[in-house]
């Protein structure tokens, strides 16, 4: 199905991509259809829809979409777009309301999507018109792991927790750390960067060898400082490293006294509740490989951060434009001055106007620049890091090989049936 590039070239388990992948306007029309029109995508938190009557409103690929939770409490998704002449019914980015309508011609809509209200259906439709037959139009399936929601178009799908599979246990450490899970703090940030969505999906997902690199300029900085261990917990005995559930830390002067007062407050909340987050993470594989701290994507377009408290969606708006919406997710149960305080350091490190972020950008937007070339389109893309020892020690190659396989299955893929999903545990 990938006549319109070169098959020679795309070659991901070789370690070989086709640059045109981050440029063509064909291969993104099919990544619509291919991937976002099939895979399970990232809607948000629950805690954002918590009370009956809540809605938030996103995007599933290019597709915009309404989240309502009905009377009920039962959660759904609607393509945002009126039955009638496809107005987008719900121009708000969230809210509490029973009922939609439409402002071209005023067909109204129930929070559980049902029409309900049509001008003149007894004058112009002469009560003919079958108004269980043009309701919204609902995902084929919705589902949410440990508050975190998500959806599909294809009712053939596999189930979310087998979608999943593995990568549960990363989720894990950045929702389920304490008793009454997590919660979205401070709204989302949105901004539009010019890059192909991949690129930041793979960062986050596979890219570990840019960081020393990349982020040079700001691991001096005190803000982040050396992160893998924690101030706190190295004050009262230098000999206790913290390597679980965060990296909080801030140096200090000559007499002790913390150069960071939310670095050291950070690094406290952390210490004082390892062992519940050690307890409740229970035989998480994740626990003790990663740190405690993880970084990752659930394919296509989802990333986020267990050191940061960041989730995010990267929204593709063309070959070489991608919308990003970020967001704070923090334990429920920690006390108002911590919630604003990691709010405070993500803000600092990630977001727009982020330390961390702008590196990120810069590179993200000079490969899709570059990828547009007639002559560096001649050449592939190389991933090869680590190529034939995978099974050895698997590093920053491995992992990005993962994800540009799992896009190519996809683009491939006639069905579920041609994709390998492993089961969940």
């Amino acid at each position: 199905m990938l006549e319109t590039f070169s098959k020679k070239l795309m070659q991901p388990q070789n370690g070989l991509l086709d640059r045109k992948i981050f440029n063509d306007s064909e291969i993104y029309r099919m990544e619509q259809e291919q991937i976002f029109a099939r895979c399970w995508l990232f809607l948000g938190h629950e805690s954002m829809i918590a009370n009956p009557y809540d809605f938030i409103t996103g995007y599933m690929g290019e597709e915009p979409v309404l989240i309502t939770r009905d009377g009920k409490g039962k959660l759904h998704t609607f393509l945002n777009m009126c039955t009638h002449r496809g107005n987008m019914i719900c121009r708000a980015e969230k809210g509490n309301n029973q009922s939609f309508m439409c402002t071209y011609h005023g067909w109204t809509f129930s929070i559980d999507g049902k029409l309900v209200g049509v001008p003149g259906f007894k004058e112009v439709y002469f009560e003919e018109l079958d108004k269980a037959k043009w309701g919204l139009v609902e995902v084929a399936q919705m589902d949410s792991y440990k508050g975190l929601m998500f959806a599909t178009f294809d009712s053939r799908a596999p189930s979310l927790i087998d979608y999943l599979g593995d990568q549960k246990y990363e989720l894990d450490l950045s929702v389920d750390r304490r008793e009454g899970g997590a919660e979205v703090i401070g709204g989302v940030q949105r901004w539009v960067m010019k890059a192909n969505w991949k690129f930041a999906v793979d960062n986050f997902g596979g890219d570990d060898g840019h960081h020393m690199i990349t982020h040079g300029s700001v691991r001096p900085v005190v803000i982040d400082g050396k992160r893998w261990f924690n101030a706190y917990a190295e004050q009262k005995d230098p000999n206790n490293r913290m390597n679980m559930g965060g990296g909080w830390i801030t140096e200090v002067d000559s007499s002790g006294k913390p150069l960071n007062e939310m670095g050291y407050m950070l690094g406290k909340y952390e210490q004082e509740h390892q062992k519940e987050l050690r307890e409740r993470m229970g035989g998480n594989p994740a626990l003790n490989t990663m740190r405690g701290t993880f970084v990752g994507s659930i394919f296509p377009n989802m990333s986020f951060s267990s050191l940061r408290f960041n989730f995010r969606i990267w929204l593709p708006k063309g070959p070489d434009k991608t919308e990003v919406w970020h967001y704070c997710i923090v334990d429920k149960k920690a006390p108002p001055e911590i919630k604003s305080m990691i709010r405070l350091h993500l803000t600092e490190t990630f977001g727009p106007s982020g330390n961390l972020e702008q590196d990120d950008m810069n590179n993200w937007q000079n490969s899709t620049f570059t990828a547009k070339g007639i002559v560096a389109q001649r050449q592939p893309m190389t991933i090869l890091a680590g190529l034939g020892h995978d099974k050895e020690v698997p590093v920053t190659g491995t992992k990005l090989r993962a994800i540009y396989i799992r896009w190519a299955e996809m683009m491939n893929a006639a069905s579920w049936d041609n994709v390998s999903i492993n089961k969940s545990r």
